[in-house]
């Protein structure tokens, strides 16, 4: 970390790492906490004292007090979702409107951005990409398009702007022949969140935060998702519609790429994806049931179950070449606490041909494992890497000297303290 920097915490193979658990952890070295991407699709899960939450708009510094949080230019929002989201918190006795920004220049996902995104699920049949229907790649289309509408609207003629975005939707609904809905509450209740989010800080973030730079402060960037769903680096069409990589915290804050420091790279042990796609180390016997019952592994968001498969080399390898990432943090370390043996994916293999690197299109592709001791012991109780089997210590070293970047940081459990710094 370094004073009037802006470091980067990303999910940086699929997503679902834990990013959230981190940056709950890291935010009392930091003045900011601004999430730059993506939409209430992120559902990132933080456990301390014996309590659970769920955060999907807001990013995951809030629980510090006496911490700014930012929600950034290059995110969308769901005003009912988000107003559910920070009611939550103020129950929980958090009181966020003080400490909580939102850029004007941010866009709305509306009721029937939501319609629009089931609507192009079902016509693409078989070959539909998997979203969670909240709208999130409806208004980045829009967002292309120059059609959206965007947090600042709503302080000005917004129901002239909102109605008129709404019978362009209605139209294509039409056009689809996707009909039959009825939005009438969904609508009154995502009024209502409008009229809440006017109680925020809506502002021009990306001044705030250079002003905090050249201030000397330091700011931590929230990622979501993971490098394999960005929509440019992406297994596409199979990913998010947003920049989830380093480079999207220069365009999703609206800061310079010399001001930022650190990229801390978040993996898990093993691998997990949600959604359709290629996933070539997909697991589909009972060891992939075993890491998903172990690792709690469905949506935070939409309860699905999440893919399993052991950890992929290449998808890591080419993660940290395109984000820059300068430190590793594993997680779910424990999940693998009873395994004989821990395999790796070095390689793909197709068609008599192998490859450590990644293909433009994954399709098809097998992996080719390495297998590595387990350590066969009981993690979560650790408290330093001391206490670390041989093992264990032996799957980071491969990890390191197969990646070139170190590993600094280890959890062995879904709980905050059981965050182990090397």
């Amino acid at each position: 970390m370094t004073k009037g920097k802006v470091d980067a915490l990303l999910g940086i193979v699929f997503g679902d790492e834990g990013k959230g658990k981190v940056v709950d952890v890291f935010t009392p070295r930091y003045d900011i906490v601004a999430r730059f991407a993506g939409g209430p699709n992120a559902g990132h899960t933080i456990i301390f004292d014996g309590k659970k939450y769920v955060l999907r708009s807001i990013p995951s510094g809030i629980f510090d007090t006496g911490k700014i949080n930012i929600i950034g230019n290059g995110c969308v929002i769901a005003p009912d979702l988000f107003m559910a989201e920070a009611k939550e918190l103020e129950a929980a006795g958090y009181d966020i409107k003080s400490r909580l920004h939102i850029s004007k220049r941010a866009h709305l996902i509306l009721p029937t951005h939501r319609l629009l995104d089931r609507a192009y699920e079902a016509a693409k049949g078989k070959n539909k990409v998997g979203t969670t229907g909240k709208g999130i790649g409806p208004t980045y289309s829009e967002k292309a398009a120059r059609t959206s509408l965007r947090v600042g609207d709503i302080l000005e003629r917004f129901e002239e702007k909102y109605l008129a975005l709404k019978a362009r939707h209605e139209q294509i609904l039409r056009d689809l022949n996707f009909t039959g809905y009825d939005i009438t509450e969904e609508e009154q209740l995502w009024m209502k969140g409008v009229e809440y989010m006017r109680q925020f800080k809506l502002s021009d973030t990306e001044t705030e935060i250079n002003k905090a730079l050249r201030e000397g402060k330091n700011v931590l960037a929230e990622g979501a998702q993971g490098t394999m769903l960005d929509i440019d680096h992406g297994t596409y069409p199979y990913v998010s519609s947003s920049n989830t990589v380093s480079g999207g915290v220069c365009t999703g804050l609206g800061v310079a790429p010399n001001t930022i420091g650190e990229i801390y790279g978040i993996f898990k042990a093993y691998s997990t994806r949600v959604g359709s796609g290629p996933f070539p180390v997909e697991l589909f016997d009972a060891t992939g049931d075993k890491i998903r019952e172990i690792g709690h592994e469905y949506g935070a968001v939409t309860g699905r179950n999440r893919r399993c498969g052991w950890l992929d080399l290449v998808a890591l390898k080419y993660a940290i070449m395109i984000n820059g990432v300068t430190q590793l943090i594993m997680m779910k370390s424990d999940v693998l606490d009873t395994f004989d043996t821990i395999r790796v994916c070095i390689a793909y293999t197709k068609d008599g041909q192998t490859t450590t690197d990644m293909p433009y299109d994954t399709e098809g592709w097998q992996a080719v494992y390495k297998d590595l001791p387990g350590w066969n012991t009981d993690l979560t109780a650790m408290t330093s890497a001391d206490q670390f089997p041989a093992e264990l210590k032996a799957y980071i070293s491969f990890i390191e000297a197969e990646t070139h970047v170190p590993i600094t940081i280890v959890s062995v459990g879904p709980d905050r303290a059981q965050t182990i710094e090397l």
